[in-house]
Order: structure tokens, then C-alpha cells, then sequence
């Protein structure tokens, strides 16, 4: 069973990449006590920028761009996390995932997420980035989880859930989708779809 990351934080170190890794942690550790066995995989987007923006005009993906699409559609569950930046996700967010082919994400498993500097954009995740992987056909689970930068370091409060409790909520409800989606049948090879076929004959 495989977890991409998905972080498309510009800054080394990025409050994205960390809220991108806390997210990880929590639907690693929900399916392994489930006793699932989990490879995870963080895809940076920023160290893919010139990539991505080269495929755009040219249509074809340099090795490394190639190997981060292939880790994402092959994936049996994502967590997508973007900055914010004019109310909506980024432009380096978008352009990486206007490069999977619309039906690699159908009924996968997805967990959004975005950092901001302030509370006030965390509608983002319902007007932008839900309504995306809606388009896809991803199966985004019902938390989304939005980090201001009052957010890391507090437990919240009598009236608002702090964000590690939100993080393990979103972690869990991926791992149950993840957990509960149909294992995807490995593609034959040319060998054994020989023997299958000649096994399929019938000599009356």
C-alpha cells in the first residue's frame, strides 16, 4: 500500500511540507496499527518547478517530473497540501496536476490540505482545491485541514479543535479509504498473459 505526499511549499524549510509530513505520519500510523504495510513517498513540487513548466510547452516530461506523475496516479492514496496564494491554491499546485491525465485519479483516495498566514483563507479548501479533485473523481475525504500560522504550536480550545486534532481526524478518515478501496490488480506481463490465454483453450 503506497502514501504520496504531494507539497508544493516554495521555502526550505516550508510550513507545507511540514503540515505535508504531520499528515503522512498520522495515515501511516491509522493504517499500520490496522496492520497494513505502508511505503510513503513526499513528491516536492518546487524542486519540480523548471520541470513542470518545461512539459507545459513541450509536452514531454523530463525523467524526474515522469517519475513524480507515476508515483501520484500510482498511489493507493494521496495527501495534496498547497500555500495559499490570492485566495486559491498555487500556480506551481495547478500546473503539476493539470499534467495527470483526468481519469488517473478516479476513486482514489485524497486528503487536501493548505497553509496561510492567516485564518481567513481557509475557505480555500472548499472553493478551490475540493472542487478540483471533485473534477478528477478523487474520493476526497470529508476533512480538509487548513494551518494558519497561529495554528502550529496551539491545542485549541473549548470552541475550535486545535490542528493535531485535526490532522489525526484527516489521517484516519484517508487510512478507513484507503484501507476500504479494492486492491488494484498488477498488470501482466507478456508471459504470464501467454499462459493465461493457453490455459483458456479448450481441445475437444
Amino acid at each position: 500500500m503506497k502514501l504520496v505526499a504531494v507539497s508544493a511549499g516554495l521555502s526550505t524549510p516550508s510550513s507545507t511540507r511540514l503540515l505535508a509530513d504531520r499528515l503522512t505520519e498520522s495515515a501511516r500510523d491509522e493504517l499500520a496499527t490496522q496492520g497494513h504495510d505502508v511505503e510513503t513517498e513526499a513528491v516536492e513540487l518546487r524542486e519540480l518547478a523548471v520541470a513542470v513548466a518545461n512539459n507545459l510547452v513541450t509536452g514531454f516530461p523530463p525523467p524526474p517530473l515522469a517519475a513524480a506523475i507515476d508515483s501520484v496516479t500510482g498511489a493507493g492514496g494521496l495527501i495534496v497540501v498547497t500555500p495559499v496564494f490570492t485566495a486559491s491554491y498555487s500556480g506551481l499546485f495547478k500546473s503539476f496536476f493539470d499534467l495527470i491525465d483526468p481519469d488517473a485519479l478516479t476513486g482514489k483516495p485524497v486528503l487536501i490540505a493548505a497553509t496561510g498566514g492567516t485564518a481567513r483563507h481557509s475557505l480555500v479548501l472548499e472553493h478551490a482545491l475540493r472542487p478540483l479533485f471533485s473534477y478528477l473523481r478523487a474520493a476526497v475525504v470529508p476533512t480538509a485541514v487548513y494551518a494558519a500560522s497561529e495554528d502550529w504550536g496551539s491545542g485549541g480550545d473549548e470552541y475550535t479543535e486545535g490542528l493535531p486534532v485535526r490532522i489525526r481526524r484527516a489521517g484516519g478518515e484517508l487510512a478507513a479509504s484507503m484501507a476500504a478501496r479494492p486492491a488494484e490488480a498488477a498488470p501482466e506481463d507478456d508471459v504470464t498473459a501467454l499462459e493465461r490465454q493457453l490455459s483458456d483453450l479448450r481441445f475437444d
